[in-house]
């Protein structure tokens, strides 16, 4: 029987005509074709490749692996329910809490290196904040407001400036005090000194609009101005005193303003605390802020995400492995910090390439897109120092945050723990970032599965047979003979040696079995 298997592949062989290796190249073809299309529906579907789903559901465990998409099915279900949430406007554009000082950094940076660091639309939002916050309708009553009135419409800024000196020779006006401090001051020590001429101003119009707010509606607008000048000043001198090293005491300014004005959460002073509380190492006290911010009802930022994550991987972080971990399993410390992870990444998936310097850091905009790619770089120029400072922590978050995608069900928009991943980042960052030296990060697409690349690939392999041998059949036949002999020669070589080896008998007994 052995003794056969040569000769009579050879006669198969020269039986073949080249319409045969035509239909075969077809149907192979055809064939490869319709799985490349299943694969791809599937794919489309639910976000995984067919094939590798049963190879890892099913043949697997009978090779003694561990099962792991339970964790993703179970996920793909928290996902269906999250997307009955509430949906968030896709595209608002938040004020940045730890914005820099326009003359003491910004324009530093524009003296030093020729760059404009802030976009005309990241302007444009700051000067519609600053008439939204620091103007009201009765302004026109009080000179030094009226004239503060035009200033904060000025494009130029000397022309801003100019109407600020020519208010402050009126009377102590604070937002013309304020103005100063923002474009004029060109070191944090001017500008701490005007805010606190500012705060002088500003407290007393406070305590008059205070008493009055109740006897009409223009009284109680003039309040609500009083109200969010005098709390941008102090928030301004907190972080004034936290740039010049005073922490401790920035840390007592922000916990006093938000115990004063405790309704005010759109300024996110709670941002501010963090990394004050952070630069103290005071983990005890993050951990208790998070507490009261870190709520699913609340909106999310990066720095509730990854502040959270960074607590529960310091935990863990000075003596973990990966080494280690794959061999004993991750115990439940490390599951959690590893959770917090994914669970950051999945809010904000731009902030990790930051974190590890994977990518270049740029000063952060005035203005920030959640889950966007201004807000990484917001978020990392300030608390990647934290991050280093935690030994391990960036190790940690180096071995598993790009396993958060794996497990992001499809579609990508489709978040398990949080709204829907807004699908205009992209277009909204590049208003607010610099593009001419700053590469706009796009949020990490799925990559596609190893077997529809591969099918991909035999589909277009055997069309490309079946062209050729459709229109060269001889050629090709004479090839595909070549071939197959070449992949028998092996066998032919080793029934040989087999053949010369045994004895005759022996060799006789067996072709008979």
């Amino acid at each position: 029987m052995f003794f056969c298997v040569s000769p009579t592949v050879s006669m198969f062989l020269n039986t073949l005509t080249p319409k045969f290796y035509v239909a075969l190249t077809g149907t192979s073809s055809l064939i490869s074709g319709l799985i490349l299309i299943f694969e791809w529906w599937y794919f489309r579907k639910y976000g995984t490749s067919f094939i590798e789903q049963v190879s890892v559901s099913h043949l697997r465990p009978l090779l003694g692996g561990v099962d792991n998409s339970s964790p993703t099915n179970s996920n793909s279900s928290n996902g269906d329910a999250d997307s009955n949430r509430q949906s968030v406007s896709e595209c608002k554009v938040w004020r940045n809490p730890l914005n820099l000082f326009r003359g003491a950094e910004y324009n530093r940076y524009t003296w030093v290196t020729g760059r404009e660091p802030l976009t005309y639309y990241d302007m444009n939002l700051s000067a519609q904040d600053h008439q939204t916050f620091f103007t009201c309708d009765s302004d026109h009553l009080r000179p030094a407001d009226a004239i503060m009135q035009k200033a904060w419409r000025e494009r130029n800024p000397q022309a801003r400036i100019s109407a600020a000196h020519e208010s402050l020779e009126l009377e102590d006006c604070a937002t013309a005090s304020i103005l100063l401090a923002e474009e004029e001051a060109t070191t944090i020590v001017e500008a701490e000194k005007l805010f606190k001429q500012a705060l002088k101003a500003g407290e007393g119009c406070y305590r008059r609009s205070q008493q009055l707010q109740h006897h009409g509606a223009q009284y109680e607008a003039q309040h609500r101005r009083d109200t969010n000048v005098l709390v941008y000043i102090k928030r301004r001198l907190a972080m004034c005193s936290r740039k010049l090293g005073r922490t401790r005491e920035a840390v007592k300014m922000l916990r006093d303003l938000m115990k004063e004005f405790p309704l005010l959460s759109m300024f996110n002073i709670h941002e501010n605390l963090l990394e004050s509380l952070l630069e103290l190492q005071n983990y005890a006290d993050v951990q208790a802020v998070l507490a009261k911010y870190d709520d699913i009802s609340l909106p999310k930022s990066a720095t509730i995400c990854y502040t959270a994550a960074l607590l529960k991987a310091r935990a863990v972080s000075d003596k973990f492995s990966p080494e280690a971990a794959s061999r004993r399993g991750l115990s439940t410390a490390e599951m959690n910090a590893v959770e917090a992870i994914h669970r950051a990444v999945e809010f904000n998936p731009h902030v990790p390439k930051y974190l590890l310097e994977m990518k270049s850091l740029i000063l952060p905009p005035e203005h920030i897109l959640k889950r966007g790619d201004s807000e990484a770089i917001a978020y990392a120029f300030f608390h990647l120092q934290h991050w280093k400072r935690v030994e391990g922590a960036l190790n940690l978050l180096h071995c598993t945050w790009e396993g958060t995608f794996r497990m992001i069900p499809y579609p990508l928009e489709k978040g398990h723990l949080f709204y829907p991943y807004p699908i205009c980042t992209e277009t909204a960052d590049r208003e607010l970032l610099p593009t001419v030296f700053h590469e706009v990060s796009v949020y990490p697409k799925k990559e596609l599965p190893f077997f529809i690349l591969f099918t991909a690939g035999l589909c277009s392999f055997t069309a490309m047979l079946a062209l050729l041998t459709h229109q060269f059949p001889e050629l090709m036949g004479v090839f595909a003979k070549a071939f197959l002999s070449t992949l028998f020669a092996p066998l032919n070589f080793i029934m040989e040696k087999v053949e010369s080896i045994l004895p005759s008998s022996l060799w006789h007994q067996l072709t008979r079995i």
